[in-house]
């Protein structure tokens, strides 16, 4: 990975992102390549899970440039499981079948290739028979792998997730970590936040961040 806007793959330069006049990033530059899985590491507050809301387009900069050389749109963004309320109506089922939307419209019925990719996706995560539970039922780690699930069945060229591994248990961690590394190796340009040695060392590279800035670009 390097600091220069490289117009064939995901990139950031010279981003600054400010929440109350605290800075959370200052000046931040990044690219990230196709077919590799790259994390984001640092502590708390060093804006990790700002960095890849901006680079999934969910956080606006107040200054610099994002660019992302895709043909599927916009990157699939695996959030927090605590950001999946305990409350919404839907089945696990259901919430990776949204991976589908992006393609299909939300009103639109699935294909049979739509529904092949969703239960594709749900057998890679190990969840295929709690497709029909409803998501607020699951444990954490089971909520975790729906999530990363529903970013699979989306198919993007970029794939982001903050913090997918926190957490989890072995199976689930070993599950993740094995389909980024598969999404990568379908071409997609992979980018997760995480502060964990042992998934750290499976990325092919990583940037540690700390307070807002790059201090070891790999």
């Amino acid at each position: 990975m390097t600091a220069i806007l490289d117009i064939s793959s995901l990139a950031a330069h010279e981003i600054y992102v400010s929440y109350d006049g605290a800075a959370a990033l200052s000046g931040v530059s990044a690219s990230f390549s196709p077919a590799t899985v790259t994390a984001i590491s640092g502590g708390n507050g060093s804006g990790k899970s700002t960095l890849l809301g901006v680079l999934a387009g969910t956080i606006s900069p107040q200054s610099g440039r994002v660019h992302r050389a895709t043909t599927t749109g916009l990157p699939a963004l695996v959030v927090q499981r605590s950001a999946a309320g305990d409350t919404l109506p839907l089945t696990v089922g259901e919430v990776v079948s949204m991976g589908r939307w992006a393609d299909r419209g939300m009103w639109r019925r699935l294909s049979a290739a739509d529904r092949d990719a969703v239960g594709s996706c749900l057998r890679t995560m190990g969840i295929l028979h709690l497709a029909d539970r409803p998501l607020g039922s699951l444990s954490g780690g089971q909520r975790q792998r729906a999530l990363v699930a529903q970013g699979l069945a989306r198919r993007a060229d970029v794939l982001l997730l903050d913090e997918a591994t926190a957490g989890v248990d072995a199976e689930a961690l070993d599950l993740i970590v094995t389909a980024l590394r598969a999404e990568a190796e379908r071409g997609a340009t992979v980018v997760h936040t995480s502060h964990e040695k042992a998934v750290l060392s499976e990325a092919d590279s990583v940037l540690r961040l700390e307070r807002g800035r790059v201090v070891t670009p790999s």
